[in-house]
């Protein structure tokens, strides 16, 4: 397996996460990919392979949005654009399922969200994922930990009360 197909599809979802823009983050996933060939030799070994791409790819992310200017659709153009997904039908119970769970985990801070999506999506250890973000340990438990409480209060009001 190479190193694109193991690592891509994390990678990607940690950038849609960073920039909720589909098209801007396999642009920045490229240029990551790139960036990790044309920078592997300096790969020291102090974490694991998928911790240090997504290093860079925070990096590449970062510098893409500051350079970067929203672009503006005007909304009679989305209104004329056919949804890409199936049709209600069949995603009706999923989206009510996940509805109140990621309007909880949206309202989070960014800073909370992304430690979710390191510790859930990309199963780095705790000490891997500080590094990423480049904060110590305890930081990293402790935004875990009001993240995880924040979503247990939001909880009953999305529905999901015991």
């Amino acid at each position: 397996m190479t190193l694109y197909e193991r690592h891509s599809g994390v990678v990607y979802s940690h950038l849609v996460l960073l920039t909720d823009d589909h098209g801007l983050s396999e642009e920045i996933l490229q240029d990551t990919m790139l960036a990790v060939w044309r920078g592997a030799g300096g790969f020291r070994g102090d974490s694991s392979v998928r911790s240090w791409i997504i290093a860079i790819a925070r990096r590449q992310c970062r510098d893409r949005l500051r350079r970067r200017r929203p672009t503006l659709v005007p909304q009679d153009v989305l209104a004329n654009r056919p949804a890409a997904e199936p049709g209600p039908e069949e995603q009706v119970l999923d989206r009510m399922a996940a509805g109140a769970m990621m309007t909880a985990v949206g309202a989070l801070p960014r800073h909370h969200r992304e430690v979710l999506d390191l510790v859930f999506r990309t199963g780095l250890p705790l000490a891997e994922i500080a590094k990423i973000l480049e904060i110590p340990v305890g930081t990293v438990k402790s935004r875990l930990f009001a993240a995880r409480a924040a979503l247990v209060r939001s909880m009953p009001e999305g529905g999901y009360a015991s």
